[in-house]
């Protein structure tokens, strides 16, 4: 990892994905609430991918004090830096929730939210996009979380926010203030569009966008839904859910995400829980279809993300490939070193997808045994012909060993990789610390 001093900032320059890259900072941050922006910047010829987003550090509550911001030219590198923290409010010092981030005549302002009582949205500005961000204000009149800012075709830029019934204002010239006259509540409800927070406005070939956490299927909001309108202010039509994140984890419970054109490429970002709990989540991206008509088909988690697929060739260690997980069944979560931990009797997890540019001869598995079990590989997500089998011995949780074991079918092409789990009913197996594929 290279460090490279910016003002009074670390920043933090890394490849995100050898080959695949959901979630984005594997084994390097928790980054949640993903906002993504897309600017150019002066002096550089390519336009650049901003991240704003929350920053979980701890399994017992929901994000941190402090926001990273992360940026990248080809959606494969990227570069991460501190970019604001709460001791930049004087009047506030609880956790920072959701933000977002807007340019205007070259300034940035950053919109962040936070617990406790009284004034719990604010500003802070930057002449960088990358922060640091200084001078947090509260914004008065926005009294709820998540905040949202979009800027229309004329220059007038909106404040989107709130939780159930949403709510918009105009921001007045300064950015920094809203005009309160402007308030108007339920531009979308939890009652007529399912929603229940973190909202985000866009618009495209005339049509005004809402992209937000969505409590459709479950009474849980693990969707992003969207609805549409040609009026900013509404009203607004529910058109569907663009991701659901169930499944990431047993413990997933919210998601929170955007969507953004990224050289003429749509994406949606949003997030994933790991770790078992609610509260330690990983960013992640999806390509995305606009169609014709305006509407935006659903797409499901993936591996692979905005990359290309995973190489199964590629040797034990090189990759966290465990941690790249991309549906979980039962016990089974991803932990804090990208391993697959919790593994329990009849356990699923798969990975959607490998190329497999030639076939392979053998499989190995890198695994801590606990209780000991087995392992079935199988080539697709519900169904298929076993491609290798691992039988796991007992072990004492504390040491790794590598299990080797013939690849039984001809695998040729991209292909997802499913693994079920056996062994002795509530116990945990042993821990899955990676795999690969040989000749």
């Amino acid at each position: 990892m290279k460090r490279i001093l910016i003002g009074a900032s670390i920043l933090l320059s890394f490849s995100a994905a050898i080959a695949a890259q959901n979630p984005i900072f594997l084994s390097r941050a928790y980054n949640s609430d993903p906002q993504a922006r897309v600017w150019v910047i002066p002096g550089e010829a390519s336009p650049r991918l901003f991240i704003y987003g929350s920053s979980d550090d701890d399994p017992s509550y929901y994000c941190s004090k402090h926001y990273d911001v992360f940026s990248t030219e080809d959606m494969v590198h990227w570069t991460g830096v501190r970019s604001f923290s709460s001791s930049e409010i004087p009047y506030n010092d609880e956790l920072l929730y959701a933000p977002d981030c807007i340019e205007k005549d070259g300034k940035y302002y950053l919109f962040y939210s936070q617990g406790g009582n009284g004034s719990v949205e604010g500003t802070a500005v930057s002449d960088s996009p990358y922060g640091p961000f200084r001078d947090g204000r509260p914004l008065e009149g926005a009294g709820q979380i998540d905040p949202s800012v979009f800027i229309d075709d004329d220059g007038q830029a909106w404040l989107f926010w709130g939780q159930f019934s949403a709510k918009c204002a105009r921001l007045n010239p300064d950015m920094r203030s809203i005009d309160r006259s402007t308030i108007q509540d339920g531009i979308i409800t939890e009652k007529e569009h399912h929603f229940h927070e973190g909202i985000q406005a866009f618009k495209h070939n005339g049509t005004y966008y809402l992209v937000f956490a969505d409590i459709s299927r479950r009474g849980m909001p693990t969707c992003l839904g969207y609805a549409t309108s040609d009026k900013v202010t509404g009203p607004y039509k529910y058109r569907g859910v663009i991701i659901d994140n169930y499944g990431c984890d047993p413990a997933v419970w919210n998601n929170h995400g955007s969507v953004v054109c990224f050289k003429d490429r749509w994406y949606v970002f949003y997030h994933r829980s790991t770790c078992g709990t609610v509260t330690m989540r990983n960013s992640c991206a999806e390509p995305i279809e606009i169609l014709p008509d305006g509407s935006i088909q659903e797409v499901t988690m993936t591996s692979t993300g905005a990359g290309l697929p995973l190489d199964p060739y590629l040797q034990l260690g090189k990759d966290p490939v465990a941690g790249r997980a991309c549906l979980l069944h039962g016990h089974v979560r991803i932990d804090r070193k990208s391993h697959l931990d919790g593994i329990r009797d009849n356990d699923m997890a798969a990975w959607k997808d490998f190329d497999f540019k030639q076939a392979p001869g053998k499989m190995l598995v890198s695994v801590c045994p606990k209780a000991g079990g087995t392992i079935s590989v199988y080539s697709e997500y519900l169904y298929g012909h076993v491609l290798a089998s691992f039988d796991v011995p007992p072990g004492d949780g504390k040491s790794f060993i590598i299990l080797e074991a013939k690849v039984e079918e001809v695998l040729k092409g991209v292909l997802p990789i499913r693994m079920r789990f056996r062994g002795e009913a509530d116990k945990d197996l042993f821990v899955l610390g990676g795999f690969s594929f040989s000749k």
